[in-house]
């Protein structure tokens, strides 16, 4: 499953360049990349890129947008 997260990897680097670092895609690949992160036990690896995703949908989309609060919200279960 290693290899998963480097092709996340890439495709996270491409949204950036061709999106800019804020979009919501970008996000998105974040999300993914966290959620291999979290199946692999990898929680401090996975914290910083939910963060990420989380200021980036909350710029982006607003504070009560599900998708901010479904990461958000799995950002939490992770913590506890």
């Amino acid at each position: 499953m290693f290899h998963f997260i480097s092709k996340y990897r890439v495709t996270l680097d491409l949204r950036k360049r061709l999106l800019g670092d804020n979009h919501p895609d970008v996000a998105t690949s974040l999300n993914n990349l966290v959620h291999l992160c979290y199946c692999q036990g990898r929680y401090s690896e996975a914290e910083p890129f939910y963060l990420e995703a989380i200021n980036i949908f909350r710029e982006g989309l607003g504070e009560n947008h599900p998708h901010t609060q479904t990461v958000y919200q799995n950002y939490l279960r992770m913590l506890s």
